[in-house]
């Protein structure tokens, strides 16, 4: 079931009223709307992969007890990796391998090898929910978090609807509380979790849906166009998928905050970043965090030699785009934020951050953002040289562009924004410094703008893919 869709727009205020109809001391059958409700939600996709979700709840549970029983055992944290990460790979990676070894083959002069692959059909959401339990038997084997002994709470946990199929990537030792935990409503958490989610339909609606359109022009024809076109197609993206991506997160936020529970903020306003480690920092945290708590650190993070951090960051970085597709491209883009990340890390490790001038400040600003921008030719092209010959035709065929600007006002409305917003929390709370009739007008603006252009047929969240 898709947020941005009719079928979520009546499923969304029927589970609201059935959950707070059952008294908040009656958690266990809240708890069981939730899981109902969860697997409706994603079983409106395909009902058959339903029974992943199922499987790996079941093997993380008992996992999960097994290492609160017999602590220090690996052989039960081993079992969940090879579980989880074997269905990942198995759906997500097989294919890519296989290809990549065909590839191999024929440059090697063996092109009598025969080429077949399994035609399988990726699970919505399998990335998220999978980092999400691995990071559960984790905890409990690092003995930070206990094993939860409630089945029902642990499905809940692993399928709650609002974060399932994009994240943020939840830890159990965030979420697992909340859903084990009484819950009451709150009047102020709801009106933040409303206008979080009219952001995120305005943010996905009114600016990436509409970029979608421009970028869909100008990408695959990128080899008939000149290199402005092709800068503004890569500026259009970069926003399109900022839009797309924190606008399913404020949405999930949201949701689940109408329901008393509180999420994780995903994005803090990445594109005012000054450098790209911060960006890194504001930029999908819960995934960001993920691989810095599970790999990064466990590798020896920046305690090390100069080195060993270095190569540290790029195994990161490889990975976290691995992560995002079973395509070169997206390695090629992982390994071209980990270019940019890697001298920034070194400069700052030598010497002590100074606070700079206004001037200064937006120059790192807007220097960050173009080449954050740049990279991102990697994560929409097709194959590393088709990023390649984009990003080279950007500047050896620059020409002012004169067509190809009506998506400039999304842009700017994105900025505009975002600037005015760029020190919020993150739960749009700047807003309640407003008076009440400019706040409610501000809504009643977003709202009918996001009506005018809204249709029967929505394009999916980019990250539902991933």
């Amino acid at each position: 079931m898709l947020f941005n869709s009719v079928d979520f727009l009546l499923f969304l205020p029927l589970f609201f009223v059935l959950y707070w109809l059952i008294p908040s001391r009656k958690i266990r059958w809240q708890n069981v709307l939730i899981l109902g409700g969860s697997y409706l939600f994603y079983g409106w996709w395909d009902w058959r992969f339903l029974f992943l979700i199922v499987f790996s709840t079941l093997v993380d549970y008992f996992c999960g007890l097994q290492l609160a029983r017999k602590p220090g055992e690996k052989r039960f944290l081993y079992l969940s990796l090879l579980v989880n990460l074997g269905i990942l790979s198995a759906f997500k990676y097989f294919n890519f391998f296989l290809d990549s070894w065909y590839d191999l083959a024929a440059n090697l002069g063996f092109s009598s090898v025969n080429n077949w692959a399994i035609d399988v059909v990726l699970p919505v959401g399998i990335s998220f929910y999978t980092f999400q339990t691995l990071s559960y038997t984790i905890d409990v084997y690092r003995k930070k978090i206990p094993a939860e002994r409630s089945l029902l709470n642990f499905a809940a946990f692993v399928s709650f609807f609002p974060q399932l199929v994009a994240g943020p990537i939840e830890r159990a030792k965030n979420l697992l509380p909340q859903i084990r935990n009484r819950r009451k409503f709150k009047y102020p958490q709801a009106v933040t979790g409303l206008r979080m989610i009219l952001w995120g339909f305005f943010k996905k609606i009114v600016i990436a849906d509409a970029l979608a359109y421009k970028v869909e022009e100008i990408f695959p024809n990128y080899e008939i166009l000149n290199g402005g076109v092709l800068l503004l197609g890569l500026l259009y993206f970069a926003v399109q998928i900022y839009c797309d991506f924190s606008g399913y997160s404020d949405i999930a936020i949201g949701t689940a905050k109408l329901l008393g529970i509180d999420l994780m903020v995903n994005f803090r306003f990445p594109y005012f970043s000054k450098n790209v480690t911060e960006f890194w920092r504001r930029w999908h945290i819960s995934l960001s965090t993920w691989f810095r708590d599970y790999v990064y650190i466990p590798l020896g993070g920046s305690r090390v030699s100069r080195n060993l951090a270095v190569r540290n960051i790029v195994i990161v970085f490889l990975l976290s785009g691995f992560w995002h597709g079973a395509n070169w491209t997206f390695i090629g883009w992982g390994l071209a934020n980990a270019m940019l990340f890697v001298p920034v890390f070194l400069i700052r490790k030598r010497k002590e951050p100074t606070r700079d001038a206004v001037w200064v400040h937006w120059l790192k600003v807007g220097l960050t953002f173009f080449l954050v921008t740049l990279t991102w030719a990697f994560f929409r092209s097709d194959t590393i040289g088709d990023a390649l010959l984009y990003l080279w035709k950007c500047f050896s065929e620059f020409q002012i562009p004169y067509t190809h600007r009506s998506g400039m006002e999304e842009v700017l409305i994105l900025f505009l924004f975002d600037f005015l917003l760029r020190n919020d929390p993150g739960n749009l709370s700047s807003l309640d410094r407003l008076k009440r009739p400019l706040r409610w007008g501000i809504y009643l603006f977003l709202g009918l703008w996001i009506m005018s252009v809204f249709n029967t047929y929505q394009p999916p969240f980019i990250y539902f893919q991933f």
